[in-house]
């Protein structure tokens, strides 16, 4: 990790990097956190989302380990027979299976719920970018755990990270013992990155991200229920109609509601010739069946969902649009095939999950087909930095990205 030093030559602690890959502003939102970076909405050109622009998001810097040393421990009151995993044993003695999966945190878009609601959030102040879809390769979880001997009475699985605080939060054995939960070795056809989980991580389809335990290295099995602060304090629905749940400050989230996502920069630039206005849409563990949009004050009209609607995974979705010069407003909202559509307002939490309203996404469009301003000069390509708009976190005074289209 490299840093500036002080005057006794020696790294100053806060310049140095929290995660190892690179984030370059073209292609990942800063946040502000040294931990935690989206992905921009315009910078994602395939249906899988690629491992250098795939969202990052920690609870502690990046550890380095050494998967030659590294070991994967299962034991608890739910195990008879502990046992443990070396790196070399989940390659070679189990099946490796891939799949699908989108992984999106719980608190995505909490700068837009903060706009919509007058306030400001505790928590990682993301923009639209924490989410993102890759094809994971690994283990079944219950692979693992059925060589530990599951005791009748288990209820409870807990993944726990190397981390330095040691991340941690259960889930039902049921849904660890499902076909799509998976310890992960490999994103995308290659070996994870440091900042995704090396040297293993679980996927938790549908769930929050938070469920997707990254750095490995213990597996909890439980007769008890179990609470930690990932499941007490935080990723919990905390305030509004919502009660609190036993020790917790409210129910544990677990699956992820209904939402889209415009792949347009926040605002976007367009120039007045015929468009296709891309986007992606979610529902967590339920498939979404149906896009639709609105432009400005017109009826809502379907969109065409273009790849396949499968649980856990989000589709890819576009509709054609020849925009008239002026300042318009995009909305587009998503169902689910469980009969779920976004809302025009979210419901209230303390902490700023699961945002779901439909956006008023503003795009301005320019009044010649050069791209020109008003005063007939040419649109900059810029970027916006943290914190100024919903894309990203804090650079004071800079201008609102371009999309030159």
């Amino acid at each position: 990790m490299s840093g500036s030093t002080n005057t006794q030559g020696t790294p100053d602690p806060a310049t140095i990097r929290k995660v190892v890959k690179p984030t370059p502003a073209e292609l990942m939102e800063d946040t502000g956190t040294g931990l935690d970076y989206g992905t921009r909405p315009d910078r994602m050109p395939g249906f899988l989302t690629p491992n250098d622009r795939f969202f990052i998001r920690s609870h502690a810097p990046t550890p380095r380990l050494d998967p030659r040393t590294w070991t994967l421990r299962i034991e608890g009151t739910g195990a008879r027979e502990p046992v443990a995993y070396t790196y070399d044993d989940l390659w070679n003695r189990f099946p490796l299976v891939s799949v699908v999966r989108t992984i999106e945190c719980a608190g995505n878009r909490r700068v837009l719920f903060g706009e919509e609601v007058g306030r400001r959030f505790v928590g990682t102040p993301w923009g639209r970018g924490a989410i993102g879809t890759a094809e994971w390769t690994g283990v079944r979880l219950r692979d693992l755990l059925e060589p530990a001997g599951i005791t009748p009475g288990a209820r409870e699985v807990m993944p726990e990270g190397l981390d330095e605080i040691r991340a941690r939060r259960p889930l039902p054995l049921a849904k660890a013992r499902a076909e799509d939960t998976l310890v992960a070795l490999a994103m995308n056809g290659e070996v994870l990155p440091p900042d995704h989980g090396f040297p293993a991580r679980l996927v938790v389809s549908g769930w929050l991200g938070a469920a997707g335990i990254k750095w490995l290295g213990r597996i909890e099995v439980s007769e008890e229920t179990l609470y930690v602060p990932w499941n007490t304090e935080d990723y919990v629905l905390i305030g509004g109609d919502v009660p609190a749940s036993g020790p917790a400050l409210g129910p544990a989230i677990t699956g992820l509601t209904v939402t889209s996502l415009v792949e347009l920069p926040w605002p976007a630039r367009l120039r007045p010739r015929p468009q296709t206005i891309r986007g992606r849409a979610f529902a967590g563990e339920n498939r979404v069946v149906g896009v639709q949009y609105r432009i400005d004050d017109g009826p809502w009209q379907e969109a065409l969902i273009t790849t396949p609607a499968t649980p856990g995974v989000w589709v890819r979705w576009q509709f054609g649009w020849t925009p008239a010069p002026g300042v318009h407003t995009v909305r587009v909202r998503a169902t689910d095939d469980r009969g779920s559509t976004q809302p025009e307002s979210s419901p209230w939490n303390e902490l700023g999950y699961l945002h779901q309203s439909v956006l008023a996404h503003p795009v301005h469009v320019a009044p010649t087909a050069d791209g020109g301003g008003r005063d007939g000069t040419a649109h900059r390509r810029t970027r916006r930095g943290a914190g100024s708009t919903p894309d990203g976190a804090a650079v004071p005074g800079s201008s609102p990205a371009v999309v030159d289209r």
